[in-house]
């Protein structure tokens, strides 16, 4: 039997369409079906009454550790730095990812439907981001995307990491990411030329194996970046070897935006609150997403989770209105151009026929804090409902 469910009389945000509309949404087996004015129900199917409510999609994060940091676990139980080593591409988030985690239960009841979880940023090469849905006990059965971007690392991060070990300086960081990523193009030349003949195929390498899909262009460098110069190098080597590039964090980027608009690489920004920690994040500021914005940049905000908790990803877009942000730039920053950013925008990010049916249900907009979201819907299911049904 098909599962489906009808919103019926909500006030759709879409992330489309700048001016909201009243509609009904049709959804079956996980997937919307149908938008329009007024949709007939002529099977007795679920019906979310959403009469003096709006309808938001799921919001999307493209940068966090989310069940890799554990809910109150502390750093020695933490899965999301591999500390004995820079150079850890062949390392996967779906094998560290946790779903009884309870930062993803508070994510998905802060409207959060979809993140992209990986690796943290000590490593110059830290592994392969995975995406998936807030909501499962099973990671493979959350997964959206298994492999979303490998994650590389520039400025203090990895310098504080490996100062006694093998990276000290910011040239020593881009150095071992070239070379990498020049022996892996080597590898694969000599694979071709082996043909089938196992003999004469080199030593299987796990770390130039997982680096195979960047250089091809199958998977794209995801960059930890946050001061100017580092944004920069990060452009410089993407462009040297041909490979897809997203800018992560990028608190320099109003220094910068009319140079970044013109490279038209997808830039991440946050985690905006809090305190300038390290001397990197000294322009820290809500102010950079809708400077970026108004640049002509893709933005996307991010939370960093747990830098900041997940659940305020909303809030953090509403800040970022406070600073300037044009409002619909910063829906679209946690939705299709978060999608954007991670590359699952033909599933989720929007409300548009054929998407997942990820919904956010709230009695206001959600970017404001007295806002309350009534209901969460993932893959056609409530998941979260403030009112008894």
């Amino acid at each position: 039997m098909k599962e489906m469910l009808m919103i019926k009389r909500g006030l759709i945000h879409d992330a489309i369409h700048r001016e909201p509309y009243q509609a009904d949404i049709l959804t079956e087996d996980g997937k919307i079906i149908e938008i329009a004015a007024e949709i007939k129900n002529p099977k007795q199917i679920k019906v979310l009454d959403a009469s003096e409510l709006h309808v938001y999609p799921g919001f999307v994060e493209a940068h966090c550790h989310l069940g890799l940091d554990g809910y109150g676990i502390g750093f020695e139980g933490a899965d999301y730095n591999e500390v004995t080593d820079s150079i850890t591409p062949q390392l996967s988030a779906v094998d560290g990812l946790n779903p009884q985690d309870e930062s993803i239960r508070l994510a998905m009841e802060g409207g959060v439907t979809c993140v992209a979880a990986g690796p943290g940023s000590s490593n110059v090469l830290g592994g392969t981001f995975t995406v998936y849905k807030t909501v499962g006990k099973r990671i493979d059965d959350m997964v959206v995307k298994h492999r979303a971007a490998m994650k590389c690392a520039f400025g203090e991060n990895p310098k504080i990491c490996y100062k006694d070990k093998d990276n000290y300086s910011r040239m020593s960081t881009a150095s071992k990411l070239r070379i990498m990523l020049e022996r892996t193009r080597e590898y694969m030349e000599r694979q071709q030329a082996a043909g089938e003949d196992l003999f004469k195929r080199p030593p299987y390498d796990p770390k130039l194996e997982a680096l195979i899909p960047v250089i091809k262009g199958e998977l794209p460098l995801k960059a930890h970046v946050h001061q100017a110069n580092d944004i920069y190098t990060a452009i410089r080597i993407a462009r040297e070897f041909q490979v897809g590039l997203a800018l992560d964090h990028c608190t320099d980027g109003s220094l910068i935006a009319e140079d970044l608009a013109k490279e038209g690489y997808p830039v991440a920004v946050g985690p905006s609150l809090g305190h300038a920690t390290k001397f990197e994040l000294k322009n820290k500021s809500f102010a950079t997403p809708g400077d970026l914005a108004r640049a002509g940049c893709q933005v996307s905000i991010i939370t960093d989770s747990p830098v900041i908790p997940q659940q305020y990803l909303a809030l953090c877009a509403g800040l970022a209105v406070n600073s300037g942000m044009d409002e619909f730039e910063a829906l679209k920053a946690i939705t299709i151009h978060a999608a954007k950013h991670i590359g699952v925008e033909e599933r989720v990010g929007s409300l548009e026929v054929g998407k997942d049916a990820d919904f956010v249900v709230a009695d206001g907009n959600p970017m404001v804090s007295d806002t309350k979201i009534e209901y969460v819907v993932i893959d056609g299911r409530i998941t979260f409902s403030r009112r008894i049904s």
